[in-house]
């Protein structure tokens, strides 16, 4: 009890020793899952508000529009996730810190790479960064796409 309040508290230990733990005010044997998905959303959540798309700037107040925009981005969060983890794994890997982490988001350096290819195509005509990110999009071989 915390006051007056009946908590439950649900612990794992992680692989690098750490310990989670979630509180809840009511007894949920899938506390800890129940957490990792919402902290998947979170996460979501917070790259669409303020890591790179400012969702909030936008000040639409249309459900509808609102909701449009929001499975525009979602698409747009996978896309730039996909290419940050094909450039951790196949081009240059982000730096880890020394507690472990890496220095940067998967999303942000796929973000960063995608905003790259797209400026490097539409203002000097470069091509081949803009194949890369469409055939992550798409599941391909670069050199299977074709840019006009």
């Amino acid at each position: 009890m915390v006051g007056r309040v009946k908590l439950y508290i649900s612990a794992l230990q992680l692989e690098n020793g750490e310990l989670l733990l979630v509180v809840s005010p009511q007894f949920n044997a899938n506390a800890i899952q129940d957490y990792a998905l919402r902290w998947e959303i979170e996460t979501l959540f917070s790259c669409l508000k303020g890591r790179g798309f400012n969702l909030e700037n936008t000040r639409l107040t249309d459900p509808r529009r609102v909701k449009k925009l929001i499975a525009v981005l979602a698409i747009s969060f996978c896309w730039c996730y996909l290419t940050g983890e094909w450039q951790h794994n196949q081009k240059k890997a982000i730096k880890i810190k020394k507690h472990g982490r890496l220095s940067m988001s998967l999303f942000r350096y796929g973000l960063d790479y995608v905003q790259m290819a797209i400026q490097r195509f539409i203002g000097f005509g470069k091509k081949e960064e803009f194949k890369e990110i469409l055939a992550i999009l798409r599941k391909q071989n670069p050199d299977r796409i074709r840019v006009l």
